[in-house]
């Protein structure tokens, strides 16, 4: 019933005014402004949710409607409707959340499952009320109350890679984009603030131990600090990377302006995005490996990730407009190049702890939602005022 309604949603907006003249041949898609492109990406992608044949590397979690591969899908619509998209993409939203009962993922201490957690809560701010983030607090509740004790280090068991201990934690840095966005805008709807303070201690944490002051960038997780390429150059996943600055961006506005706490993350925002600009490709886009760019392929997740970040940074004036704005505006028109003929975007990095190979058929959820934060950054830098 809910894969019906979302497609039934996708076929209302391809057939409204708002989005007529972004369909079709009629524009091409480097032309097109940069709402009207996402919203039409959004479209293709709400038609085809339950597509998994798409996806050339599906997961177990592919088809789960509460993981984190559709969930950061969601994310990005959340920042579609508040940047003007049409209503359908609010109610597309609404659809998902009550089609999962507001429910976060079933594992209530990892943090990839609480990413879908941030559209619930958009939702109780815009319509839905406090019903849509009861599950959420409870979760909330339990990580917060009763915090996991165990390491940081990431040691794969024999049992496998999801029953590493330290994922119980916050131990690799995607994780910085999955949940402390969710638990500071919980603390802002409840006035409780002890989801904000145990998402910045945890942020602080993982920071300390997986921030490399000198490259200043992020390893994935601890299995990478000695991990080098065939030229000894340290291992700096592009998505990896991309997570932590994108989340950066979303936990910033929730730190009080002067506050040591925010002072701190935006001289850390600052240091990434200074070692970003200095490693972005001629071609607009950033390499998997990040110090590996010489025949590296396209790739468009980390891409829209920085491309966020960047487009965020400048219009906050946390980033001077002249140094950062091109470096944002190559970043989008990469994007906007890696959307393909039949309408997907590609050249997204499968799912992966590391650089690897992309194509150009490769797409992912989540390589749209990057796409759909890029394009409201974007959208709001081109009507901001100089």
């Amino acid at each position: 019933m809910f894969v019906r309604m979302l497609a039934l949603l996708a076929a209302a907006m391809i057939a409204s005014p708002a989005t007529a003249s972004a369909q079709g041949s009629a524009i091409p898609a480097g032309e097109a402004e940069p709402i009207a492109l996402a919203t039409r990406l959004a479209e293709w992608q709400l038609a085809r949710m339950q597509d998994a044949d798409l996806i050339s590397r599906a997961t177990h979690a592919t088809r789960n409607p509460r993981a984190w591969e559709q969930a950061v899908f969601w994310v990005g619509m959340t920042a579609l409707a508040d940047a003007g998209a049409p209503p359908a993409i609010r109610d597309a939203i609404i659809a998902m959340g009550r089609g999962n009962d507001w429910r976060p993922g079933e594992r209530p201490y990892f943090a990839d499952d609480h990413v879908i957690t941030q559209s619930y809560l958009w939702a109780a701010a815009n319509g839905m009320g406090p019903a849509a983030r009861t599950a959420t607090q409870a979760t909330f509740d339990r990580v917060v109350d009763r915090p996991a004790v165990t390491t940081l280090a990431f040691h794969v068991p024999p049992e496998g890679y999801d029953a590493a201990e330290c994922l119980t934690r916050w131990c690799w840095c995607d994780a910085l984009f999955m949940a402390p966005p969710a638990m500071l805008e919980l603390s802002r709807q409840t006035g409780d603030p002890k989801y904000r303070d145990f998402a910045l201690r945890e942020f602080w944490a993982i920071t300390d131990f997986l921030y490399d002051p000198a490259e200043r960038l992020y390893f994935r997780d601890s299995r990478f600090f000695d991990r080098r390429d065939e030229q000894q150059r340290k291992l700096f996943w592009a998505r990896g990377n991309g997570w932590v600055f994108a989340g950066m961006a979303r936990i910033i506005p929730y730190l009080p302006e002067g506050s040591a706490e925010r002072e701190r993350m935006v001289t850390l925002f600052r240091q990434m995005a200074d070692r970003l600009r200095s490693l972005q490709k001629a071609d607009g886009t950033w390499a998997p490996s990040l110090l590996a760019p010489e025949g590296s392929p396209r790739e468009s997740s980390g891409t829209g990730f920085f491309t966020y970040g960047i487009a965020w940074g400048v219009r906050q004036g946390i980033l001077p407009r002249a140094e950062y704005e091109p470096v944002a505006r190559r970043g989008w028109a990469a994007l906007v190049d890696s959307i393909q003929p039949d309408g997907r975007l590609g050249w997204v990095q499968q799912v992966s702890d590391r650089p690897e190979e992309v194509a150009a058929s490769d797409t992912q959820y989540y390589g749209v939602g990057a796409f759909l934060l890029a394009a409201t950054e974007i959208a709001r830098l081109d009507s901001a005022p100089r």
